[in-house]
């Protein structure tokens, strides 16, 4: 097994313990939301430091239930992750033809320096 599949393997062992030691350790008994995410948290802080605050602004859409919700923000990873995947592509592309076209002029034309080919004109 080569070095770089050892790490690749701790790496995927490390996020499936990230995601599931939460779980098992049951950090998120006794609460009506085990896992809301940091606004929500942030929200309830305030409310009861400071019940008489007013926020500065509303929400532009207000998703009708969290399902939704959680959909839209999975969208939205999935896009910026797929926007992402094309740049590093693009990227590799581009470095590789640049690799590649220098090679090809480096090197003299194997075909027209092979015998008993016959020329191409121009």
């Amino acid at each position: 097994m080569s070095r770089n599949a050892k790490i690749n393997g701790l790496l995927l062992l490390l996020v499936a313990a990230l995601a599931v030691l939460p779980l098992a350790l049951g950090l998120g008994e006794g609460k009506e939301e085990p896992f809301t995410g940091a606004d929500a948290q942030a929200e309830a802080a305030i409310s009861e430091l400071k019940p008489d605050y007013e926020p500065w602004f509303s929400p532009l859409y207000e998703p009708p239930s969290g399902d939704v919700e959680s959909a839209l923000f999975a969208l939205q990873a999935a896009l910026g992750a797929g926007v992402l995947a094309y740049y590093f592509g693009v990227r590799k592309g581009r470095r590789q033809g640049a690799a590649a076209a220098a090679a090809a002029a480096a090197a003299p034309d194997a075909a027209a320096a092979a015998p008993g080919t016959p020329a191409t004109e121009s």
